[in-house]
């Protein structure tokens, strides 16, 4: 399988890093930022979470500075849409998004996936698209009791022990969630494997994303 890096050791990259929830973007694509930065990348990030609440929002900050330690800037912002009604909000959330475009300029985004069964996750995805036109998005995965999971066709393989940083991170952070039965370390750990397996990763263990559409030179 043909390897495109992202970035070397030493080369910046401008990350934006979108979330309907605390805790989304850590599962989705936490082992990715944590490998780029163990990497040497120069990593800009951009952090943001849509919905949480006081709670959350602390344990999300904290979390957040766990996997970005090393970056070379993050910039977290957490906001007070309310979760679960995000399709009936879309305005609102445009507008901000509309915003952030103005202040962002991001050479990789990371998103919901289109076809997430959770409809706050699907319609970050659709703003996401619909204003970051011109924008390298990788829609990453978030399993649930949903039964969501798909193909993907992009694969980032994780460098050994960043699956059990990741997890570890997750656990230690995310307090509220533990006692719910898909927050478990074993359907984080199987289903990196699963796609590690399908990217032939050296480690075992990888993050798969969905790509729309690309350009390449």
């Amino acid at each position: 399988m043909k390897m495109l890096p992202l970035a070397s050791a030493g080369h910046r990259l401008r990350v934006l890093c979108l979330g309907a929830h605390a805790d989304d973007i850590e599962i989705g694509a936490g082992g990715t930022i944590l490998g780029l930065i163990a990497a040497g990348v120069e990593l800009e990030v951009f952090w943001c979470v849509m919905s949480a609440t006081p709670e959350r929002a602390t344990e999300t900050r904290l979390a957040a500075a766990a996997f970005l330690e090393g970056a070379a800037s993050a910039t977290v912002e957490v906001c007070g849409f309310e979760d679960s009604y995000f399709p009936s909000q879309s305005r609102e959330i445009k507008t901000f998004m509309l915003s952030l475009r103005d202040r962002v300029e991001p050479d990789v985004i990371f998103t919901h996936s289109r076809h997430d069964a959770h409809q706050d996750h699907r319609e970050l995805n659709k703003l996401t698209m619909n204003i970051f036109r011109d924008h390298f998005v990788l829609e990453y995965e978030i399993p649930k009791w949903d039964g969501d999971i798909t193909q993907r066709n992009a694969y980032v393989p994780l460098q050994p022990g960043v699956i059990d940083r990741k997890i570890a991170l997750l656990m230690a952070h995310f307090a509220t969630q533990r006692s719910k039965d898909w927050f478990d370390a074993d359907v984080f750990r199987g289903l990196a494997r699963m796609r590690g397996m399908e990217c032939r990763s050296p480690s075992l263990f990888a993050e798969a994303f969905t790509i729309r559409k690309m350009a390449l030179a």
